[in-house]
């Protein structure tokens, strides 16, 4: 018994230093690496059995908080639970371990362009539905729509990510969110902020936001939420200060909230006077409701890269390799065809838009935003389309789909 568990730790050792190794040698190439690093291939140990699509479920994750905005008759409360309910998408988001204390992989799978992630959350708000679509891949662009019907609470949005390399792993997020409250007719424009990797040289990993991002109601009020880290002689890691004010009065705040956001913050008065403190790691997520495997289809995201998953979950680095390369071949071998025929790729649940009203009337032209904060790869939700398909399926009706599932996932290698 001792014999075997002495060979357990020395695999684990040789197993540490084997990654260690060629961790160091991915930071190496991507020190040195000129573009995007999102298209960059990372060592097989490195990578999360999850999809970049998968992270579009942060947003409700209490869908409780999500829809309570639409139960405040007060818009200036209204905008501070807001505020709120977008400081508890980040801790799960951001963080660097699980629920069980697990370190989590750095790396999510990219995206092929068409991937699907559609499902739903139950709990007391009522049904909460999400679709999610990989409408790009180069550059990569996912779209999400989120909304429950009950409360008359939506969200959409499409996430650009863009990753480079300076001193350690930068990530911008271009891109934005409109959150609509029906009740009130009210629009919440909604930015992200930028993240970067800590923990490269010691190979404790851990994520990390920088720089500033904005909540911008119609109703006339704006949250700017302002995040930083630890330092070499004072602060603390993953704190943030959010300050909500009148938009022709910035220098006034009605409320401002500080702390981690990964931990617990304080609410404020505007003077200084604690209203609340609230504990983040006390919330619970409710849990995310797909279809099973087997009646998902072709193209959503689970079923798409189940076997790399699998791979992924046995330690196999070299099935890793192999199912993950199988469906990267085929989505080149599609985007030839579609190059060789004059198409381009039919986004089943999304369009793509010129301008964004909203969007261009909330949004806040800010030293601290990209001249292009909301870009022009702009997407919509496509209410019809989805009411089709969604009637299709009720009626036993399959979807048109393009040859070979759609995304090219289902080409043989001999057709590759």
């Amino acid at each position: 018994m001792s014999l075997q568990l002495t060979s357990v730790k020395c695999d684990e050792k040789r197993d540490e230093q084997s990654h260690k190794s060629a961790w160091f040698q991915f930071i190496k190439s991507v020190a040195t690496f000129k573009g995007d690093l999102t298209s960059l291939t990372a060592p097989p140990f490195l990578l999360a059995p999850q999809s970049i699509v998968e992270f579009s479920t942060y947003w409700a994750e209490h869908p409780s908080l999500l829809v309570s905005p639409a139960r405040e008759e007060c818009p200036e409360k209204r905008s501070l639970k807001v505020l709120q309910w977008f400081i508890s998408t980040l801790r799960h988001q951001h963080a660097s371990k699980d629920e069980n204390g697990k370190r989590k992989k750095m790396k999510p799978l990219n995206p092929f362009l068409g991937e699907l992630f559609v499902g739903k959350w139950h709990d007391s708000a009522g049904t909460t539905h999400l679709v999610t679509e990989q409408v790009s891949h180069h550059p990569p662009a996912t779209a999400f729509k989120i909304w429950n019907d009950a409360h008359g609470v939506s969200l959409e949005g499409h996430v650009a990510p863009k990753a480079y390399f300076s001193s350690t792993i930068n990530i911008e997020r271009k891109g934005y969110s409109i959150l609509h409250i029906d009740q009130y007719d009210e629009d919440y424009w909604i930015t992200m902020p930028k993240a970067h990797v800590e923990g490269l040289v010691t190979f404790q990993i851990a994520p990390e936001l920088s720089g500033v991002s904005y909540i911008r109601s119609s109703s006339g009020y704006t949250a700017r939420i302002n995040y930083s880290c630890k330092g070499w002689l004072k602060g603390k890691s993953n704190s943030f200060n959010a300050t909500l004010y009148r938009d022709d009065d910035e220098s006034k705040p009605l409320y401002v909230l500080e702390g981690q956001w990964n931990d617990s913050y304080m609410v404020k008065t505007g003077k200084g006077k604690v209203l609340e403190t609230v504990d983040l790691t006390a919330l619970r997520r409710t849990p995310f409701q797909v279809a099973s495997l087997d009646s998902q289809h072709p193209l959503e995201s689970r079923r798409a890269w189940r076997h790399v998953v699998d791979a992924i979950n046995s330690n196999d680095i070299f099935a890793v390799g192999h199912e993950k390369s199988k469906i990267e071949n085929a989505q080149r071998a599609l985007r030839k065809q579609e190059r060789e025929a004059g198409k381009t790729w039919a986004r089943r649940y999304f369009r793509h838009v010129e301008e964004d009203p909203i969007a261009d009337r909330l949004s806040i032209q800010d030293k601290a935003i990209a001249a292009d904060g909301h870009d022009k790869m702009i997407w919509k939700f496509d209410n019809e389309k989805y009411r089709r398909i969604a009637e299709d399926q009720r009626n036993g009706i399959k979807s048109p789909t393009h040859a070979r599932f759609d995304s090219g996932i289902g080409l043989s290698e001999m057709e590759l």
